[in-house]
């Protein structure tokens, strides 16, 4: 596979290309007045980044102290910018209450395009920066928990000394990706790695990507069943137990892909949340004392095939629950190194490096 089969070449567009029809400026527009019908209680000077900014910082934070204290500037000041954005908008952004804010249907949609007008300044100031010498290159790179140990070593260790090289600096982000990778199209973040299932996923427009591996999960049972003698479990067998698995936030693409797998063999399987999401040890406990036969389903631990333990498995704390294969892997993920086509090219070359040295 080669470069250009990966697309790893920038596409056409400028940094300064503002994503829609928001009007935004620092400074209040000169010249002749367009002439357009408005209510009268939007003012001439249209919206403002500052304004954009403090009503951001109010609905992250959920109350206006917070969200002063973030900005460091008065919370009246903040009170009275968001009321002028209230203004210029003509309609209600927030609804005040005693415990805080909420955002009414206009500002959840001003919310989301105003992330997305800060995310391409902020991209575009940092780029003219760097063009200009003022600071390093720097990629942003977010690294869910919860990958499997080998992978997370190889892809931290290997990205940071490919960066050295390249004179680029890295900044970690430990967060999960949504199946739309919505971090990195939004320019919240560079790259990322990221679960595919299945593999050949059609990714969203700018987002370029290289595989990794494809990594299965461990699916702990009672010793006293057949399958865990046998170290290995059919689906079938699977879908007849109350399986633990998830929650769905955790790993959203996941949770789907492996719940359809298990609904084509029972329609009316369900997964249940685990009690203890960061504790597997606590989980099998309640799996080993639950009234019906239960399985606890990790997430992806292992490389398919042989790349995986010799099943069964027990260790110290299972609660006499032994780890088992699912039979022919049916519960997979590919780990894939992504990123936004849009990045400055060396940028791209570093990523397309790694994932290239890396690949399991």
């Amino acid at each position: 596979m080669t470069q250009a089969d990966m697309g790893i070449w920038p596409r056409p567009g400028s940094a300064s290309e503002v994503p829609g029809n928001l009007a935004v400026a620092e400074v209040a527009p000169r010249g002749p007045a367009l002439d357009v019908a408005a209510p009268e209680s939007v003012t001439p000077q249209g919206v403002e980044l500052r304004h954009l900014r403090y009503f951001v910082a109010v609905a992250d934070a959920g109350t206006f102290t917070h969200a002063a204290e973030r900005m460091f500037i008065a919370q009246p000041t903040l009170s009275q910018q968001i009321r002028r954005l209230e203004k210029m908008v003509g309609t209600p952004l927030l609804l005040r209450h005693r415990e805080g804010v909420r955002l009414t249907t206009a500002g959840t949609v001003l919310l989301e395009e105003s992330r997305a007008v800060l995310s391409q300044v902020d991209h575009g100031m940092r780029r003219t920066r760097q063009a200009a010498g003022l600071e390093r290159p720097r990629l942003r790179v977010a690294i869910p928990p919860g990958l499997p140990e080998a992978l997370a070593v190889a892809t931290a260790s290997r990205l940071k000394g490919t960066a050295a090289a390249a004179d680029v600096d890295i900044t970690w982000l430990e967060t999960s990706l949504d199946p739309e990778f919505s971090l990195i199209r939004e320019r919240q973040a560079d790259a990322g790695v990221g679960w595919l299932t299945p593999p050949d996923q059609a990714l969203p427009t700018p987002l370029d990507l290289m595989h990794l591996g494809q990594f299965e999960p461990e699916a702990w049972i009672p010793a006293a069943l057949p399958a865990a003698r046998r170290g290995i479990i059919s689906l079938g067998e699977l879908a007849s137990l109350d399986v633990v698995h998830g929650p769905r936030r955790a790993s959203s693409a996941i949770y789907d892909a492996w719940l359809a797998v298990l609904r084509a063999t029972d329609p009316r399987f369900e997964f249940t949340d685990p009690p203890f999401r960061q504790s597997l040890p606590m989980t099998l406990a309640f799996a080993a004392t639950a009234s019906r036969p239960t399985a606890v389903l990790t997430g992806p631990r292992h490389l398919t095939g042989a790349g995986g333990p010799a099943w069964p498995v027990a260790a110290g704390g299972s609660y006499d629950m032994v780890s088992v294969r699912v039979d022919q892997s049916p519960l997979a993920a590919t780990a894939s190194l992504v990123w936004s086509g849009d990045l400055p090219r060396p940028l791209q070359q570093v990523l397309f490096d790694t994932a290239d040295a890396i690949i399991f």
